[in-house]
């Protein structure tokens, strides 16, 4: 059953000065035929739902951020031709962001990137070159050059999308042992061993889950325990729900309830942070889709689906306190604020907007 989605007119807006919860929100942006100057770093309020805004950082097309578990440094990729990766000091009291430094990442149009749980190494996805990179991280947050890449090669049915290798995400599984690497052109999610102590993917070990043709995998999720996984297919608008048993990893279900006239553009995929939900957006028809997830058989059920309110909403993120789910509507230039009902998993939007030009990423920050 579909929630009721009411039109609301879209504001953006400014706070006074006020004393904020520390909780900070990063946004990553396009660059490209806009007036954003980068990264952009708000204040919210978890009481209220609130944001202003408290600096920027220039950058060039930061369309992606992950943050080092300590709050310290934030790294973004610079999404062109000629991809690089830069690393931002997090200035906590300031709330400001400064360059550490820049680096190749060896590919074009550089679309994610992520930290091991140890904090030392980086990887990086690059969509039109279809490869990845492995950099180390110096202790003082700086991005070390290229230690490993791994180029992917083949095609899938859709001409159009799917001429070769499109690497879209690396995730890395919650046990540190596994990089898990989706590739929108190959149909496949490609599973590498992966060693902490050197920085190593083990390319002649790796194995892949694999898709129904056409699907294009764009990014995954894993419960906490690693047992359970999800892929948001981003040509097919389906999720494909995982199993892992030790170090094989099993198809359980696939399901789409997206209208087959919005498939195409699917993009990001999230869990509650009790896990008994799943939430996925859907460029096509600007909406965000809500599963209850068996936590047993980790099977999904559809609930409903919430109209963002905006246009074309890429990444999204959810509040650590499971209260609230931001959207990032790239083309509407703002940010929808839902309140989150942590029991039925249903959202309200709270007609707050943050107005941005062009948001793409969304990330917490203490």
């Amino acid at each position: 059953m579909k929630s009721i989605i009411l039109s609301v007119i879209c504001t953006s807006f400014m706070l006074p000065a006020q004393n904020l919860p520390a909780q900070r929100l990063i946004i990553g942006t396009y660059t490209n035929n806009n007036a954003s100057k980068g990264i952009y770093v708000y204040d919210f309020n978890a009481a209220n739902g609130e944001a202003r805004e408290i600096s920027s950082a220039k950058a060039g097309n930061p369309s992606y951020q992950a943050v080092d578990k300590k709050g310290n440094f934030i790294y973004s990729v610079n999404e062109s031709d000629e991809g690089k990766i830069s690393a931002f000091k997090y200035d906590r009291s300031a709330g400001s962001l400064s360059l550490v430094n820049q680096q190749s990442n060896n590919g074009s149009a550089p679309c994610y990137v992520s930290i091991d749980k140890t904090g030392k190494w980086l990887f990086a996805g690059n969509y039109s070159s279809g490869n990845l990179t492995v950099h180390p991280i110096a202790s003082n947050g700086s991005i070390g050059v290229i230690q490993q890449v791994v180029q992917h090669s083949g095609s899938g049915p859709n001409k159009g999308r799917q001429e070769s290798a499109h690497v879209h995400c690396t995730y890395m599984s919650p046990d540190n042992r596994f990089l898990y690497v989706p590739d929108l052109g190959i149909d496949k999610v490609m599973i590498y061993p992966f060693n902490a102590q050197t920085g190593r993917l083990d390319t002649v070990q790796s194995n892949a889950i694999t898709v129904p043709a056409g699907g294009g995998p764009r990014h995954i999720v894993f419960t906490k325990n690693g047992k359970f996984g999800y892929i948001v297919e981003e040509l097919s608008g389906a999720i494909t729900a995982v199993v892992r048993k030790g170090n094989q990893h099993a198809i359980l279900q696939q399901i789409n309830n997206l209208p087959a006239q919005y498939n195409g553009a699917s993009a990001d995929i999230h869990l509650s942070p009790d896990e008994h939900f799943l939430y996925t957006s859907h460029r096509g028809n600007s909406t965000i889709q809500i599963h209850k997830i068996d936590s047993q058989t980790g099977r999904l059920s559809f609930i409903a689906e919430q109209s963002t309110n905006g246009n074309f909403p890429r990444n999204f993120t959810i509040h650590p306190s499971g209260k609230w789910l931001l959207a990032a509507n790239q083309k509407s230039n703002d940010i929808t604020i839902f309140k989150r009902n942590v029991q039925t998993g249903l959202l309200t939007d709270t007609q707050q907007r943050i107005s941005v030009p062009a948001p793409v990423c969304l990330q917490w920050i203490n």
